[in-house]
């Protein structure tokens, strides 16, 4: 399988709708990235969950997914499943981040995400970030929307097993969904890792990318 790499690598955007999507959707990729990079600066946005417990679960797990980066988090207090509603506030948060970050990369949700917060999320980032290659993550449901990905992460074995431990360890108030476990997450990238030729992958979708193959 072809492997193009990113280039240099010093600035990250990672963004969900809610806390725990970006840790479900490319808690591994970041990972990754921050343990080959030390220092990487990681600009987060999470949209709902701010001034409680959610929050506070976010914050401490994203800052074991992203070990020695320079992580900058806001977590907002937008209602849950009602992002339609809310638009010009979520809006003017992604702009914002627009406004104060230069990203090498950005991990969002898909633009096909059943779920309507993570669909109306992943179609701000790609109006706000024109320019930039966003990668968008999935998170396996009920709603069966899983597509085909584009785009994958390798994961080595350890790092897949690392981020199914800190998922179950920083997110308590999620382990009574039925979804929500090792079997789950492990599998869904066991399938992705046997779709690009490795034991565990993540997956993304890529809608827009331009190539530099000339040197």
């Amino acid at each position: 399988m072809i492997r193009l790499g990113a280039g240099r690598l010093d600035r990250v955007v990672a963004v969900g709708a809610h806390c725990d999507d970006i840790a479900i959707g490319a808690g591994g990729t970041l990972l990754t990235m921050c343990r080959a990079r030390p220092g990487l600066r990681v600009d987060a946005l999470v949209l709902s969950g701010g001034g409680g417990e959610r929050e506070d679960e976010e914050r401490a797990a994203l800052a074991a997914f992203c070990p020695d980066a320079d992580l900058r988090l806001t977590v907002l207090k937008l209602p849950d499943g009602r992002l339609p509603a809310h638009w010009e506030e979520a809006k003017a948060a992604v702009e914002e981040l627009r406004e104060r970050s230069e990203p090498d990369v950005i991990v969002a949700p898909r633009t096909d995400d059943a779920h309507q917060d993570h669909r109306g999320l992943a179609q701000l980032m790609t109006t706000a970030f024109r320019d930039h290659l966003v990668l968008g993550y999935e998170i396996v449901k009920w709603d069966g929307d899983l597509g085909r990905p584009s785009a994958y992460q390798p994961l080595t074995p350890e790092i897949a097993e690392h981020k199914v431990r800190l998922l179950q360890e920083h997110y308590p108030s999620q382990r009574h969904r039925p979804w929500y476990d090792r079997e789950a997450f492990l599998g869904l990238a066991r399938i992705r890792g046997i779709e690009c030729h490795a034991r565990y992958a993540e997956a993304f979708a890529v809608t827009k990318l331009t190539l530099d193959l000339g040197d």
